[in-house]
C-alpha cells in the first residue's frame, strides 16, 4: 500500500459566508498522479491553495506527509493558472525559473553555479533552453506554461500541485508536459493536476477526484471515473457524458490490452 502523500479531513472553505468547498475527506497516494475534475466554480482551485496553506479553512484540515502545509511548503511546487500571471513583467525565462530556487536559499543568500544548473537542466527537460535569456511577454501561450512547470521543477519538490497546465496550448506542449509528469512519477514524485479534457483522463492520469462543492469521488481511474460519477458531479450534461462515455470505454480497451500484453509477456 502507497504511503499518503495528502490528506483531506472534514475541509470546509467559504469566501463572503458562501461555501465553496464543503466536508471533503479525501487521501492522494505518494506516487500518484492524480487530476480534479468538475465544473466550473466546483473548488478545484479553491481545493489546491488549500492544500498549499494559502487558504484559510473554516474547518477541517489538509495535511501535507503528516505535516502541515507551512512547514512541508519546500515539498509542494505549484504551477498557477496562466491566466493569473503578469505576463508583462520584465523578466527573463531563466530568471523566473531561478525563482524555482529561492525557497533553498539561505537569507540574502545569491544563487549559485549549483543553482544556475538546474535551472539550465529544468530549461532542457521542458525544451525552452534556447530561450533562456528571452522576455517572458516575448513567448507564446504554450511556451510560458513551459517556463511555469521548469520553474516547479527547479523547486525539485515532491508533491507538484497543477491548475490547468494543459489549457490553452499546443499538442506538442502537451505531449512534452505528458511526458514530464510521467517522468516525474517514474522518480516517486506526485502530481495533482486540475483537468478539463475528459477524454484524455484515462491515459493521462491513474487517480482521480470528482469534485462539485462536495467531493463526489476519489480513487484510481478505472474503479471511480464512470458515466454515473460524472453524471453526479456535472449534473447531467450529455455532452459531457458523451465524452466521459467514450472516455471510460476507450480507457477500458486500452487496460484490457495493456493486462493481455502483460500475461503474454
Amino acid at each position: 500500500m502507497q504511503p499518503t502523500a495528502i490528506e483531506v479531513h472534514d475541509l470546509c472553505v467559504t469566501y463572503d459566508q458562501k461555501p465553496v468547498l464543503w466536508d471533503i475527506d479525501l487521501t492522494v497516494s505518494s506516487g500518484s498522479l492524480t487530476a480534479i475534475v468538475g465544473p466550473n466554480g466546483a473548488g478545484k482551485s479553491t481545493l489546491l491553495k488549500a492544500a498549499m496553506g494559502l487558504l484559510q479553512p473554516t474547518s477541517g484540515y489538509v495535511s501535507i506527509f503528516d505535516s502541515t502545509a507551512k512547514r512541508a511548503v519546500r515539498s509542494i511546487g505549484y504551477v498557477p493558472q496562466r491566466e493569473s500571471v503578469d505576463w508583462d513583467f520584465p523578466i527573463s525565462v531563466e530568471e523566473v525559473v531561478l525563482m524555482g530556487r529561492y525557497g533553498r536559499l539561505g537569507l540574502f543568500r545569491r544563487p549559485s553555479k549549483y543553482d544556475r544548473k538546474i535551472v539550465a537542466e529544468c530549461l532542457d527537460k521542458v525544451q525552452m533552453t534556447e530561450y533562456a535569456k528571452r522576455q517572458i511577454s516575448q513567448l507564446s501561450g504554450g511556451q510560458q506554461q513551459r517556463i511555469f512547470i521548469a520553474r516547479a521543477l527547479a523547486q525539485q519538490p515532491d508533491i507538484y500541485l497543477m491548475d490547468e497546465p494543459f489549457a490553452g496550448i499546443d499538442a506538442a506542449t502537451e505531449n512534452t508536459i505528458v511526458d514530464i509528469l510521467k517522468g516525474l512519477q517514474k522518480d516517486g514524485k506526485t502530481i495533482v493536476a486540475v483537468h478539463h479534457d475528459l477524454q484524455t483522463i484515462p491515459s493521462y492520469f491513474d487517480s482521480v477526484i470528482l469534485l462539485n462543492l462536495r467531493l463526489i469521488a476519489c480513487g484510481k481511474v478505472q474503479d471511480v471515473f464512470t458515466a454515473e460519477n460524472l453524471q453526479k458531479t456535472f449534473g447531467g450534461r450529455l455532452t459531457i457524458l458523451d465524452q466521459v462515455t467514450e472516455a471510460v470505454r476507450t480507457g477500458q480497451q486500452r487496460h484490457t490490452q495493456d493486462s493481455e500484453t502483460e500475461v503474454k509477456g
